[in-house]
């Protein structure tokens, strides 16, 4: 049902890799889809299959010079058909340490970023906030100098991996030398006295998601990530090569959700004949095949985009992201439709897709904010 040729050397070999784990984890899947905490079973298969590399840059044990944001893309993209949860598992590799990969010291490189690559470290990126999601400028957590230490203080909300992460990358507000405030990042080690977790509150679809409160975290200065004031930088830097995966898991996703209607629809009969001979099925997932084979497309595109200069083209991950997302919804909700009662049941797959899919149209940037983003760069092109 894909409409892909086949991909170059190393990439068709990625995704045969990624193709392979998926598989060893379909058994475990719905078990593991289901937990708000980590599975081991499913990170033990991450570790082993290598995946992790691909999320790292190679000096620290990762398989390119730097981060593929196509690899990524082709890897995401087959464990969302089989898993939300090792989807998860393996993007916030990613996501959770990429600041430290760009804008951290050799140190601190050398320190965490092997650990993350094999998956022995788990990573995060603590930005959300009780009263700032989109909007970062709204983030009161505050780093101040004392002595020769910087003391964070504040509540992130929402945070995947909160509790099972061994760093956090922390956007903080911090009062720079002229007296102006900036937002700067820093590197938190989970063990940090002083940092605790609590578990958020339960999601439609399942999560490994918490709250991270910084009561007097003390860090060394060597904890910064980037210039003082400037820690938005290494963030839309995460969001230029990171985004456009979210949308590379919504085509996996999707691609799941009608291989599962079209096969009900080929073997139920009603009046007389396979659902997939009535008309008005048959349009349902003609269009579903339009909207998976279209925003494949867009998202390899907009990937091979990013990995040649990802801050240049962050407009073509968040459109591939926004496209995705949003026809994954479209895609699962005719899908369900397709298969009737059957999709309406409880932890099947389709229902499964059904939950896994609305969330992906919220986080790393809800489509409204997105859009907006999009329109105001299309206005200033044309104009």
């Amino acid at each position: 049902m894909t409409v892909l040729a086949r991909l170059s050397d190393p990439y068709e070999t990625i995704r045969a890799e990624a193709q392979a784990v998926a598989a060893e984890l379909q058994p475990i899947a719905v078990t593991a889809d289901a937990r708000s905490d980590v599975d081991p079973e499913v990170l033990a298969h991450l570790r082993r299959s290598g995946l992790m590399r691909y999320t790292v840059p190679a000096a620290y044990g990762g398989a390119f010079p730097q981060v593929d944001p196509f690899a990524v893309c082709l890897v995401r993209e087959q464990l969302m058909a089989v898993s939300s949860h090792a989807d998860s598992l393996f993007a916030l590799q990613g996501i959770g340490s990429f600041a430290l990969a760009i804008a951290g010291n050799d140190e601190q490189r050398q320190a965490w970023l092997p650990g993350v690559a094999t998956g022995d470290v788990l990573a995060a990126l603590a930005l959300t906030e009780p009263a700032a999601g989109s909007d970062l400028k709204g983030i009161t957590t505050t780093a101040r100098f004392d002595g020769a230490s910087i003391v964070i203080d504040g509540h992130k909300s929402f945070i995947s991996n909160a509790g099972a992460a061994g760093f956090y990358t922390v956007l903080a507000r911090e009062t720079l030398p002229d007296g102006t405030s900036g937002l700067s990042a820093f590197l938190v080690p989970a063990n940090s006295v002083g940092l605790t977790t609590t578990s958020a509150p339960e999601l439609i679809a399942p999560h490994v998601l918490g709250d991270v409160v910084f009561d007097g975290v003390s860090v060394p200065e060597t904890a910064r990530l980037g210039a003082p004031g400037h820690g938005i930088g290494p963030v839309l830097a995460t969001l230029a090569v990171f985004r456009v995966s979210v949308a590379a898991a919504a085509v996996g996703l999707a691609q799941r959700a009608l291989e599962e209607a079209a096969r009900h629809a080929g073997t139920r009969e009603q009046f007389g004949r396979p659902l997939v001979r009535l008309g008005p099925v048959a349009g349902l997932l003609a269009d579903s095949w339009a909207d998976v084979a279209a925003t494949r497309l867009l998202t390899y595109e907009a990937a091979q985009l990013a990995r040649d200069d990802p801050r240049q083209h962050l407009e073509h991950s968040s459109l591939a992201k926004l496209a995705a997302t949003e026809a994954c919804c479209r895609v699962v909700d005719r899908c369900v439709q397709v298969m009737g009662r059957w999709g309406l049941i409880s932890d099947s797959r389709i229902e499964r897709c059904f939950r896994q899919a609305r969330a992906m149209r919220i986080y790393e940037g809800a489509s409204e904010v997105i859009s907006l983003g999009i329109a105001r760069q299309l206005a200033t092109e044309v104009g």
